[in-house]
């Protein structure tokens, strides 16, 4: 979201779609493709170099529809509410470009780590709630470019908190007192962040899975 960079390991599947015609593809070029895509002057991997790539290797492969897929861990750096301390966070994304050059869809998804605290638990106790880490996993289909930074900004609002990498003892109060004023059950985090990806008209379709 800030513009910066960072380097890393990613899974990468390419596949195009063969007329009856003919026997095979030609596998070194998918190799060719993205040792392109990845040396050392290229530009940095974002959705809009992604749909590049795919639109590429249908030019490459000579087909008319294929698909790319993309497999990383994203690490964010994030800074502690209170304390004002750094660390990193990580966020696995995966993202799949498919279909015909002049309408491939772009498919992205990532799992968010938050905080839940249970609703129950906070109704029938006299002091202190069931509160656990929870995963949110957001898969949102758009013809626009979507920042993965901003889907998982969704998610961590939409939780009873958010989590961090390193807290310090003044920022562990607040994150216990934030989750504890704002409780909420799986059904709730599913529905306030469906809610949020229905009102991006960016979105053509979405699902959200939390546990």
């Amino acid at each position: 979201a800030d513009g910066s960079e960072q380097p890393g390991v990613g899974t990468f599947g390419m596949y195009v779609a063969l007329p009856a015609t003919q026997k095979g593809t030609h596998m070194s070029r998918f190799i060719e493709l993205l040792e392109q895509a990845i040396r050392v002057d290229a530009p940095a991997f974002d959705l809009q170099v992604i749909r590049a790539l795919h639109r590429d290797m249908l030019v490459r492969l000579e087909a008319e529809r294929g698909r790319l897929e993309i497999a990383f861990t994203l690490f964010i750096r994030k800074t502690a509410p209170v304390s004002g301390v750094q660390s990193l966070l990580d966020y696995e994304v995966h993202i799949v470009a498919e279909g015909a050059d002049q309408d491939a869809l772009l498919t992205l998804t990532v799992v968010v780590p938050v905080k839940s605290l249970c609703p129950c638990s906070k109704g029938i106790s006299d002091y202190g709630a069931h509160n656990q880490r929870s995963h949110v996993t957001m898969s949102v289909r758009s013809h626009e470019p979507i920042p993965v930074e901003q889907l998982i900004r969704v998610a961590e609002e939409e939780a009873s908190c958010e989590v961090f990498g390193l807290l310090k003892r003044v920022d562990e109060k607040y994150v216990t007192e934030r989750a504890y004023d704002n409780p909420k059950f799986v059904e709730d985090l599913v529905r306030d962040v469906a809610g949020r990806l229905k009102a991006d008209s960016r979105i053509e379709t979405f699902s959200v899975q939390a546990e």
